[in-house]
């Protein structure tokens, strides 16, 4: 009897057993996850879902991200394997692979850094601080997407920040991954690039002037200029039309042009100076009155609804400027001071062309107000000014004498002011019931057709015309400076970043920008305190089990006594 019991007992353990076997064979072919976390971190957006689901062949993901890392980078590390393998839960045609680019001989790393060199794949050297040290690291935050004989790379990891932790750096990395990785699957998948084109004829910013933002953009658009006057009427096939900081008037058919291109559901970013004023006028003139630029775009933003105004923002939120306090041997001694018309912006908005975005640097910007108009047309304030602000209007003088003294926050005493809309909806034609018949019938003749409202169609207005401008190395050569850059505090603002945002939001109509508002709260672990309670933790994590397990032991064999002793 006492046998077959224990052969009894035997089968049904391995019966159980075998199960535990089963489940986790059948485990490794299925991939399922429940998301609890708070801000749904493991949750694909539905743009991304959409996109998965047009993915019709293999797509290979090789990323460069194998290897023993620190804390901090196993975190980008196990992020990235995370939402492959939810992509590839979606659709089975994801597969990926990880590689180590360090991984072999001398001669092998070199070679493997060569080939990687010439595709556009650079290491990186990031500092990363652990509980105990900080390490130096060349590492490949990369990811290699191929699919039906093309192949794009994606950088996984944000660039560093002067000022800005290696924590919160990966901490933004893993926020923006899906997006990362998305944008990389759109664009293998384009075979037909937009155009985005740059206006010229009206002083706007030079060809080497935007070379930066150009040279960003080009992989992924057909990037040009287009000279209004030389046109009848601007193509369909052109994503986004560009007016970075014109000087002289539009004329009615520019303008009327720009109309219709918008009422055919064309897209806008308007970068517009209402004062003409730089800080070398400042320096040339003891005495600067800086003067209206005379555009004749005011009526067509009206009607759009916006109103850059006639105006200047002064923020404490702001850079610095070298001015010359003394001599010093044979030669002028500069000292900085913080320069109130260049604001330092934090995006405070969650739309996603500003979400996790560095501050950015404006020069000179105007306050923009927002009205209603005829038709709905959604009004998004993606960037304003801090709460420290004064605004100055028209007429003004502009001198240095303002750094003389200490600021007071009580003078900067205005709340924050829109600097930069984002215009979303169906747009009036500025042009309605005033359009001649005989207008009308020279349109019938190109084969084209007034408009009155549009379809459906995005713009953005920002008040600094030189926020896409570049500083310019040498002309001959090309060589500018990254757009951004600060020559004085040698900081790069998140200018063009902002940018390459608006312009992916203005032409894409897939959404998949959206992925970029998704937040991955950084839980920062207090290094002061795990060093110096390391023993204590260690004490509890190893030496805690062991207790359970030996309660368990104890308790397990009282009750086997207690039951076989009756």
């Amino acid at each position: 009897m006492a046998n077959n019991k224990k052969t009894q007992s035997l089968i049904q353990l391995a019966l159980f057993l075998g199960i535990l076997v089963f489940i986790n064979i059948l485990s490794s072919y299925v991939y399922k996850s429940a998301d609890l976390t708070e801000e749904g971190r493991y949750t694909l957006t539905q743009p991304t879902l959409d996109l998965l689901d047009e993915v019709d062949d293999v797509m290979y993901v090789q990323v460069l991200l194998d290897g023993d890392f620190p804390a901090g980078f196993k975190r980008l590390q196990t992020a990235t394997k995370e939402l492959l393998d939810d992509m590839r839960s979606i659709n089975g045609n994801i597969e990926y692979e990880f590689l180590n680019p360090g991984e072999g001989s001398v001669e092998e790393i070199n070679e493997r850094r060569a080939i990687l060199a010439k595709d556009g794949i650079v290491p990186m050297n990031l500092r990363v601080k652990d509980v105990d040290e900080t390490k130096e690291l060349l590492i490949y935050p990369w990811a290699v997407i191929s699919y039906k004989g093309r192949s794009v790379n994606v950088s996984l990891l944000e660039s560093e920040v002067l000022g800005v932790s290696s924590e919160v750096i990966l901490n933004n990395s893993v926020s923006l991954l899906e997006y990362k990785i998305t944008s990389g699957i759109q664009r293998i998948r384009t075979t037909k690039k937009k155009a985005v084109l740059f206006t010229t004829g009206h002083g706007e910013l030079e060809t080497i002037q935007l070379l930066d933002i150009q040279r960003a953009i080009y992989k992924k658009y057909n990037v040009g200029q287009v000279n209004l006057d030389s046109i009848v009427s601007i193509s369909d096939e052109v994503g986004a039309l560009v007016i970075a900081k014109p000087k002289t008037a539009f004329s009615a058919k520019d303008k009327f042009k720009i109309d219709q291109y918008v009422m055919r559901g064309g897209s806008v970013m308007w970068m517009i100076d209402q004062l003409g004023v730089n800080l070398d006028s400042l320096r040339m003139l003891p005495r600067f009155f800086p003067q209206e630029n005379n555009l004749a775009l005011e009526d067509m933003l009206f009607n759009y609804g916006v109103k850059v105004k006639p105006n200047l923002i002064l923020d404490l939120e702001c850079t610095q400027i070298p001015l010359v306090t003394g001599q010093l041997g044979d030669g002028p001694q500069y000292d900085f001071f913080p320069w109130y018309y260049h604001p330092v912006v934090a995006p405070t908005s969650t739309h996603p062309i500003v979400k996790n975005l560095e501050r950015i640097n404006f020069l000179f910007p105007s306050s923009i107000d927002t009205f209603r108009t005829k038709t709905p047309i959604k009004k998004t304030i993606l960037l304003t000014s801090s709460k420290y602000t004064k605004i100055q209007r028209t007429p003004i003088e502009l001198n240095f004498e303002i750094l003389r003294q200490k600021p007071k926050e009580d003078f900067f005493n205005k709340s924050p002011q829109p600097i930069a809309v984002l215009l979303e909806g169906e747009f009036p034609s500025l042009y309605e019931n005033r359009v001649p018949q005989e207008m009308l019938d020279g349109l019938e003749s190109m084969n084209l057709k007034y408009i009155p409202r549009s379809t459906p169609t995005k713009m953005i207005v920002v008040s600094d015309g030189d926020l896409a401008r570049n500083l310019i190395v040498d002309v001959e050569t090309q060589k500018v400076k990254t757009l951004g850059f600060n020559p004085y505090d040698k900081r790069i603002y998140g200018n063009k970043n902002f940018l390459i945002n608006s312009l992916e939001y203005l032409v894409d109509d897939s959404g998949v920008l959206e992925s970029r508002s998704k937040e991955v709260k950084l839980r920062m672990l207090d290094t002061t305190r795990a060093r110096t309670e390391k023993t204590k933790w260690q004490a509890i994590n190893i030496g805690l089990p062991l207790l359970f397990l030996l309660l368990f032991g104890l308790l397990y064999n009282f009750v086997r006594r207690r039951k076989y002793a009756s």
